[in-house]
């Protein structure tokens, strides 16, 4: 019973592990935004690409030892679903500093900075999420964390909207509107990756229940 119990915890602590990376990400991102310093973004992609890597390192352990498993704790492809969806929330984050290095950005959007923030508290509910989803069978507070997670991410759509319209309202000059299209819809994918993985998580209660 307890060898069981200690193999199952192995990929609920995974999913937490993924899921700090992508906070630490995140707030890698916000540093990066806040001292903004063009300068310096090259190696701070480089900074943020380590914890990618680390966290694929993490993803790739689980899924050998899935194939491995007999019998794991939840679906096979629900492990994997999950896990590629965390995977691509640390994924979407190093995207927006990379379209910040691409598009060579010599200043932040006030806005960018609104949406990161949200990126943030989305990948924080993620982590709690994920903490408290080992206890799905009998967890009072998932259902809270899923909600938290839709109200983020509804929050997050309406700042995008706002922040395209900005750009094509105010006077311009199309350089400025190309980058920030292309950022603000990176920033977007981050809270929706976030969005996804509730989703997967949601659908495995469902399914157990």
């Amino acid at each position: 019973k307890t060898v069981a119990k200690k193999q199952d915890s192995f990929y609920f602590d995974n999913f937490v592990a993924c899921a700090e990376e992508s906070c630490r990400a995140a707030q890698m991102l916000k540093d990066s935004f806040e001292n903004f310093d063009p300068e310096k973004v090259k190696s701070q992609l480089d900074e943020i690409h380590k914890v990618e890597h680390s966290a694929d390192l993490k993803k790739h352990a689980m899924l050998d030892r899935l194939v491995k498993e007999f019998l794991p704790p939840i679906e096979r492809n629900d492990i994997v679903s999950l896990s590629q969806n965390i995977d691509n929330v640390t994924d979407e984050v190093e995207e927006v500093l990379l379209r910040v290095y691409m598009n060579n950005v010599k200043e932040i959007e006030p806005n960018a900075l609104k949406m990161t923030d949200i990126v943030i508290q989305c990948c924080e509910a993620m982590k709690d999420l994920l903490v408290e989803f080992r206890n799905f069978k009998k967890s009072r507070t998932l259902k809270d964390l899923i909600i938290r997670i839709n109200d983020l991410e509804e929050k997050s759509d309406r700042l995008f909207v706002e922040s395209i319209r900005g750009l094509f309202t105010e006077p311009n000059d199309l350089y400025r509107i190309i980058a920030w299209k292309d950022i603000y819809e990176y920033l977007e994918h981050c809270a929706d990756a976030c969005e996804h993985v509730a989703d997967v998580v949601e659908s495995v209660v469902m399914s157990n229940s």
